[in-house]
């Protein structure tokens, strides 16, 4: 049976939409779309044999069905042909077992997805390999594509950089100018992009790119595009697959724009309706005190505001407006959702405790690990539980944060798990009353 997908308004809007077609919004009410799949045709196979196909493919080396995104090519983009995918091997990442830091939270299976073990760095790239896919087979089949943009803190655009660069597609992005690591910048720079460094925000950024979009022939990467959530939905169905298809507990992910907190959902939602699972895990937000729009929406009891984003160490989702807020709120409406929030020394604090125990945590991973805490001394996490942390992107993209809070030089924090290099002469007994001193 052929499996097919289309775009369908999420406010229930009559109507579907080829994915080929470059639309973001619902033409009759304005609202965001989301890719909705042809789940009877996929009922075709028993929720034993999914499993087992994807368990053949995970990893493998027969095109494209190495990715761990494109091994599950059916649930994905099933009307993308073979030869145009465009893939860098993304998703596979490793489900670390944070043993020691688990244990000293009291917590008996505490995980890490490292989700940041990736091509570029980060978790966009689970998304960036399906839009890039189907924007070069419009542009195979005659579809006029002068380039594809984004507005990005960083990690968005070094993954559409690389991979329009792999398709040989122009790739445009938009930053606030001074905001992003120099590791971040430099990717897009290196790949080839035309990179527009603005005077303003990120919400700044997404104001201008999506003017661009509506101008015929640039196509819009960004997260209100719903072909990015479909990549992005597969790391809850790898989670599964990697716990021998068992739904953890709890899940815990950063929350920016929250293209990515609907998108966890999807994948769970999918694997309930084929069967695959009977359990839904419960879906924790973290967001940082400085930008903290669905954390306020959330002790509101759901209302939303939009918010002047202020400047945090976690530069990646300081956004104070952001786009897929109604799917993030129904999704954790539907995951028994809790939001909570991380303030700078919070955030800072957590990324360097958990690095004392073998990690190397990017701030966005900080801002998850102190909410963990936070949730943990609150007793809203259950010591039996097994939970799952989310960690968006390779510390290494943050190393000037890294040096920063070890020398004690982040504004306002205190920074109690710094630690200095000792700086010695050319001596031997120096040395050894040093190490005296710390062993």
């Amino acid at each position: 049976m052929a499996y097919r997908a289309a775009f369908r308004c999420i406010a229930g809007c009559p109507g579907e939409h080829p994915l080929d077609q470059p639309l973001y919004r619902c033409p009759t009410c304005g609202d965001l779309l989301e890719v909705a799949h042809d789940l009877a045709a996929l009922k075709d196979r028993s929720s034993a044999s999914w499993m087992k196909l994807f368990d053949d493919r995970y990893k493998r080396t027969v095109w494209p069905y190495g990715s761990a995104v494109w091994g599950k090519k059916e649930w994905v983009a099933p009307h993308v042909r073979d030869d145009q995918v465009v893939s860098m091997d993304e998703g596979g990442t490793n489900l670390l077992w944070a043993d020691r830091f688990g244990r000293e939270l009291g917590l008996g299976e505490l995980w890490v997805k490292q989700c940041g073990n990736s091509h570029t760095g980060s978790f966009k790239d689970l998304g960036m390999t399906v839009l890039v896919s189907i924007v070069r087979q419009m542009a195979t089949d005659g579809k006029k594509v002068r380039a594809v943009a984004c507005a990005s803190t960083g990690d968005t655009s070094a993954s559409l950089a690389a991979y329009c660069a792999a398709a040989g597609l122009r790739a445009i992005v938009l930053l606030p100018r001074g905001k992003v690591t120099t590791a971040q910048l430099v990717q897009p720079i290196a790949n080839g992009a035309v990179v527009l460094a603005l005077d303003t925000d990120f919400d700044g950024c997404m104001t201008i790119v999506q003017r661009l979009a509506a101008e015929e022939g640039v196509y819009l990467a960004n997260s209100m595009n719903s072909l990015r959530l479909e990549g992005q939905k597969t790391v809850a169905i790898e989670i599964v697959q990697q716990f021998d298809w068992q739904v953890p507990d709890v899940v815990i992910i950063p929350g920016g724009n929250l293209g990515n907190v609907s998108a966890l959902g999807a994948g769970f939602d999918m694997m309930e309706a084929l069967g695959l699972t009977t359990k839904r895990p419960r879906i924790v937000v973290a967001q940082a005190a400085r930008a903290n729009p669905l954390y306020l929406a959330y002790q509101n009891n759901w209302e939303f505001h939009p918010v002047k984003a202020q400047a945090t160490l976690a530069s990646a989702i300081q956004i104070g407006n952001p786009v897929s807020i109604n799917k993030a709120i129904r999704t954790l409406k539907k995951y028994n959702g809790v939001v909570e929030q991380a303030t700078e020394s919070e955030l800072a604090d957590a990324a360097a405790r958990a690095d004392r125990t073998g990690m190397f945590n990017c701030p966005h991973t900080g801002v998850a690990l102190a909410a963990l805490i936070k949730l943990v001394d609150k007793k809203l996490i259950d010591p039996r539980e097994r939970v799952v942390v989310i960690s968006t992107a390779n510390g290494l993209k943050f190393t000037d944060f890294k040096v920063k809070y070890h020398d004690r030089a982040l504004e306002g924090v205190p920074a109690p798990y710094a630690n200095r290099p000792v700086e010695l002469p050319n001596d031997y007994d120096a040395v050894r009353r040093a190490i005296d001193a710390a062993v």
